[in-house]
């Protein structure tokens, strides 16, 4: 599709100035840190990995999948209808990239990566765009060999990217809705009081509603939770390590991975703390 790039920017603004509006309007929680110094920092690294993404892939998911025709799983079953194919396409993307969260949160060298996005202080819109250059490389070879594994029609790409990129903007967005309205938007999408959750300090929150677009995935592997201990008002945002409001620049958001403490984080901790006990 040659409008394409065009559809995806409109979907991306109109997302982020609708959830910043409703931020501004009806905020979840009061913010602890500087706004304008966050948002820096956390939009300073959204252009950059939007420059190196352009620089390193010259070939995007999009563009992979309609040059792969005839390759992948779903392309193999010629009377698959249409629109299966695109619902099927969605939702093995959408699992791939809820498997591949989970090992960004189990791998301790992947956890250094990804602790960028979860060091913020605060949590709003700008904290869905937060993350790493590397984190999104990597993030964007995954997608790519899961476009030839799957083999899933282009149009099944540009809507994933479209609900991958809206989605993580609004369940990161510091944003105030009833709860019965929350309630029943949680059964088809992820919500931002669901993903706030995931955000706590708290490690076996840290380690719990990994899902961007569907919460399906948390309920089958048993990763979902539905509130924060200490409730969405009292709950501690970021890591415990990382309090330092001074460390929200873009340098230090690029060195974290290299010059900060991974902490006990990574589920494989939890892992081997399990096994100890289990031998004693």
């Amino acid at each position: 599709m040659g409008n394409e790039a065009s559809i995806r920017l409109a979907a991306f603004l109109g997302i982020f100035v609708a959830v910043a509006v409703w931020e501004f309007v009806s905020p979840r929680r009061p913010l602890t840190t500087s706004k304008s110094m966050r948002w820096a920092g956390n939009l300073g690294v959204t252009l950059l990995n939007t420059l190196i993404v352009r620089g390193t892939f010259p070939v995007l998911a999009v563009n992979f999948a309609s040059n792969r025709t005839g390759m992948g799983l779903l392309n193999q079953f010629d009377d698959l209808p249409f629109p299966l194919a695109v619902a099927i396409g969605v939702l093995a993307l959408d699992l791939i990239i809820f498997l591949q969260h989970v090992m960004f949160h189990t791998v301790p060298i992947f956890w250094r990566l990804h602790m960028m996005h979860h060091a913020d202080l605060d949590i709003d819109v700008s904290t869905g765009l937060r993350f790493h250059p590397i984190e999104v490389m990597l993030s964007m070879g995954i997608k790519l060999l899961a476009v030839v594994l799957i083999g899933p029609p282009v149009l099944a790409v540009i809507l994933f990217e479209i609900f991958l990129n809206g989605t993580s903007m609004f369940n990161h967005g510091n944003i105030r809705m009833p709860l019965k309205v929350d309630r029943l938007l949680r059964l088809v999408v992820v919500t931002p009081d669901m993903h706030r959750v995931h955000h706590s300090v708290v490690i076996k929150e840290t380690n719990s509603n990994f899902g961007f677009n569907l919460p399906w995935w948390d309920w089958l592997f048993r990763t979902y939770r539905a509130q924060p201990a200490a409730g969405h008002d009292g709950m501690t945002i970021g890591l415990s390590q990382f309090r330092d409001r001074n460390k929200l620049t873009l340098p230090w958001l690029l060195a974290l991975p290299f010059v900060g403490k991974p902490g006990v984080y990574p589920i494989i901790h939890g892992m081997k703390k399990s096994n100890g006990k289990k031998k004693n």
